[in-house]
């Protein structure tokens, strides 16, 4: 399938969403500079330091820079600078073939859930839920380390299998420090939370439920199986949107079918002054359903962030806590 990256291979950068190299230009270097100290070569996609105000360029146009990295053979990996709104818009335009011809390791998260489920529903080729180049590895220190710990385990080195996801002992969804660092974030101990106990294996799918509401229910969202673990995260939404989202995934019946939720933090989550958390939210719509439920997972918008393979199996154990990669994405 893939082999490990080492020094010198080539990480693409494309822009589907947010200019994030022109609106957060210190932020995306910051985040391209530490790809490079790691010894990767860049190859910055046609759209890098342009910007058609709230996006990068016109939907064909952002699939073009996506395709010519997916036809390039010396790139190993997939990086967005970013996130956004209007990845979906690029989806009829990119060249799935490509891919299929020269496999390559595609990662991102937020809105670029719309090109990794699209990608994996037309290829069949498993994609990471991961960090982007400016939101993630743009970061400061202290969290970014944990970051870059994970991803050089991850896709760096012979992963051994059965891998357990690691839990960092630290986290933080302060809105501070995005282009230059004044003051320190908040230090938050972490624990991840058992909302239903028991275990399962399956297929790992989802990402990102806000963007999922872009593109659910098209031929480029893949079929939600017997068995499957459904992994669902957001940012910066209140309760109301969040119960709206949920509901949606009810009423495509997503939840007749899966055996176990991860719900990762959710950024800057607004309760309206309910007191309610995601997964009290997402409790209600069960409505009584006992699966599994491990929440607060690290795997997000919030840092530290902990890739995710979709498309593979994997074993969520709510009762320890505990995430388990059951597959390699590995030769």
């Amino acid at each position: 399938m893939f082999s490990p990256l080492k020094q010198g291979d080539t990480i693409g950068i494309y822009s589907p969403s947010k200019p994030a190299s022109v609106l957060a230009k210190a932020r995306y270097e910051r985040g391209k500079a530490r790809l490079q100290a790691l010894g990767f070569t860049i190859k910055e996609g046609l759209l890098t330091g342009k910007s058609d105000t709230y996006r990068s360029g016109t939907p064909k146009e952002r699939a073009q820079e996506l395709n010519d990295l997916l036809r390039d053979p010396t790139v190993k990996m997939i990086l967005p600078t970013m996130g956004g709104t209007n990845a979906n818009s690029m989806l009829p335009y990119i060249d799935y073939a490509a891919l299929q011809q020269t496999p390559k390791i595609l990662v991102g998260l937020s809105d670029v859930t719309a090109i990794l489920l699209a990608i994996y529903a037309k290829t069949g080729i498993p994609v990471f839920y991961g960090p982007s180049v400016a939101s993630t590895f743009g970061e400061f220190p202290p969290f970014v380390n944990y970051t870059e710990q994970y991803f050089k385990e991850l896709f760096m080195q012979d992963v051994p299998i059965p891998y357990e996801m690691p839990t960092p002992p630290i986290w933080t969804d302060d809105r501070i420090n995005w282009l230059e660092k004044t003051v320190e974030k908040t230090q938050h101990d972490n624990a991840w939370i058992t909302v239903q106990q028991g275990s399962a294996e399956g297929r790992l799918i989802g990402g990102n439920i806000n963007t999922m509401y872009g593109f659910i229910g098209t031929p480029f969202f893949p079929q939600i199986k017997e068995g499957d673990i459904l992994l669902l995260e957001d940012t910066s939404k209140t309760i109301a949107v969040v119960e709206k989202n949920f509901a949606m995934l009810k009423l495509h019946g997503f939840f007749n079918n899966i055996s176990a939720i991860i719900l990762g933090k959710h950024e800057q989550y607004d309760d309206e002054g309910t007191g309610r958390k995601p997964y009290d939210v997402l409790l209600e719509q069960l409505d009584g359903l006992a699966i599994p439920i491990l929440a607060e997972v690290d795997c997000c918008h919030t840092h530290p962030l902990h890739a995710m393979p979709l498309g593979l199996r994997v074993k969520v154990d709510a009762t320890q806590k505990r995430i388990t990669f059951l597959e390699s994405w590995f030769c």
